[in-house]
């Protein structure tokens, strides 16, 4: 079989190792690979390149994808590419498929296989962990541990100039990284998207913190977390453009906000720090690692066995094949009813 394996959407750690879970497990069921540059631009366009076993071997430690990326959405209403990417299928003789990506990304592969009968099976990842049907996706246990690095170093800071620190983390429209990093850090508060921002409790809890004696502080706040629109400067908002997704993208407004509320509430110097794309990048943990591959040999064996339509996934310690319709449209976020369990650590 020739099978084409792609990227698609943001780039995280665990790409490589699962590129080549995929290659080195698709060798043993004697498959022929070929990589699609660019994510779905690659089939739009038929940018391609092999995939031997000696260009993979050792990409595991790699960050970022040997493929490259891009947002681009073959079911674009406003400039759809799909007549192309089937002429491209067509053309490069691919047998099947592996979709390596997020929502968007697995969302186009699913309609692929569903209304046009591509072979298709997918891979989650995402820094971000928003992934339904999966417990964790690749990507996210670096991020975490990078934002973790930078909110301890954060700390030393704050308690050095008695300030508080507000780092401002990705995450989209899921709060799974401020959760993850602000519990690891022992912040003093914790905002995320899934729960509105409580603001007077927050700046009591921090009042009562400083009146105790603890003159610094450090507050993790997610990128989407919602915000008075109404006290937004046009030059903060910036000029946002949705991607071929539709997707505006954040960062960069919450943390300064926060910053700046918390600054005039309490009369402590407080300052953001936007961490941005640097989440994104370096070698990937040894989870992500062994999470990418892992995924990666489900993806090969679910070409073998003809499970198309089908996405591997994490459920408790196996790898479990699940439906690509089911995975995707609606994005995993954090349960409401953990929020008391995150109160009872920072509301002290």
């Amino acid at each position: 079989m020739r099978v084409g394996i792609l990227t698609g959407g943001g780039d995280c750690p665990g790409l490589n190792p699962a590129i080549r879970g995929a290659v080195l497990r698709g060798l043993d069921h004697g498959f022929e690979f070929v990589g699609l540059r660019l994510g779905w631009k690659g089939l739009v366009e038929g940018l391609t390149t092999e995939l031997p076993l000696e260009k993979v071997e050792d990409i595991v430690r790699q960050g970022g994808t040997i493929l490259s990326s891009s947002r681009t959405n073959p079911f674009n209403p406003k400039d759809p590419k799909v007549e192309e990417c089937l002429a491209t299928w067509i053309r490069l003789n691919l047998d099947a498929l592996i979709a390596i990506g997020g929502d968007d990304t697995l969302t186009a592969a699913k309609r692929f296989h569903h209304e046009h009968g591509l072979n298709v099976v997918g891979v989650p990842k995402t820094m971000d962990n928003d992934l339904d049907h999966t417990d964790y996706t690749f990507g996210f246990d670096t991020a975490a541990g990078v934002a973790l690095d930078a909110a301890d170093r954060l700390l030393d800071t704050a308690r050095s100039h008695h300030r508080i620190l507000v780092l401002e983390v990705m995450g989209r429209y899921a709060g799974w990284v401020a959760l993850h990093v602000g519990i690891g850090a022992g912040a003093d508060w914790i905002c995320i998207p899934e729960v509105p921002v409580n603001f007077e409790e927050m700046i009591a809890t921090l009042k009562r913190k400083r009146d105790r004696g603890k003159h610094w502080g450090l507050v993790v706040v997610s990128e989407a977390v919602k915000v008075p629109v109404e006290e937004l400067s046009a030059e903060q908002l910036g000029d946002r453009k949705p991607d071929a997704f539709g997707h505006v993208p954040l960062g960069g407004i919450v943390g300064e906000f926060m910053a700046k509320r918390i600054e005039a509430a309490l009369g402590i110097e407080t300052r953001a720090a936007v961490l941005g794309h640097v989440q994104r990048g370096g070698s990937p943990s040894l989870f992500d690692r062994f999470l990418g591959t892992r995924v990666g040999v489900m993806a090969a064996d679910l070409v073998k066995e003809g499970r198309f339509g089908m996405m591997a996934a994490l459920h408790g310690t196996e790898i479990v094949a699940v439906k690509l319709s089911d995975a995707v449209g609606t994005n995993k976020q954090v349960p409401p009813d953990m929020w008391p369990e995150v109160l009872s650590l920072i509301n002290k």
